[in-house]
């Protein structure tokens, strides 16, 4: 079982607030509340930038991502081509890695995001027990 691990990561970065700070449009607005939501997992959150976007870890192991492009926000999850979908609304094509698109003009089915987002977390808090 191969993880993510980062040594660095912070119950709250200052790096990763004022990237979140920095993005002030409708796409910054999304980026923050699903990222806010990987934060708000459990008290073992930690967090860092890595690859110039903010990153959610279970104590040093990666979970979730955010990252804000010119017309579209991916909210991803580093073991996500594991996690259940019923939806269909992970993309990628990658071993590991699976993400979510959205844009301001496109609905979210936040019930369907947040199950992916809390079931990231639980996967990766059972890897590393």
């Amino acid at each position: 079982m191969s993880l993510f691990l980062f040594s660095n990561s912070v119950k709250r970065d200052p790096e990763v607030e004022r990237w979140l700070d920095e993005r002030t449009d409708e796409l910054g607005d999304i980026a923050a509340r699903w990222f806010g939501l990987m934060r708000d997992c459990g008290d073992d959150v930690r967090e860092l930038l890595h690859d110039g976007h903010p990153t959610a870890c279970v104590l040093d192991a990666a979970f979730g991502y955010v990252d804000v492009f010119t017309s579209h926000v991916n909210v991803g999850f580093y073991r996500g081509s594991e996690l259940e979908d019923p939806r269909g609304m992970l993309l990628g094509s990658g071993r590991l890695m699976r993400h979510v698109k959205l844009t301001p003009e496109t609905p979210i089915d936040d019930q369907s995001l947040t199950a992916l987002i809390q079931t990231a977390y639980a996967d990766m808090r059972a890897r590393v027990a």
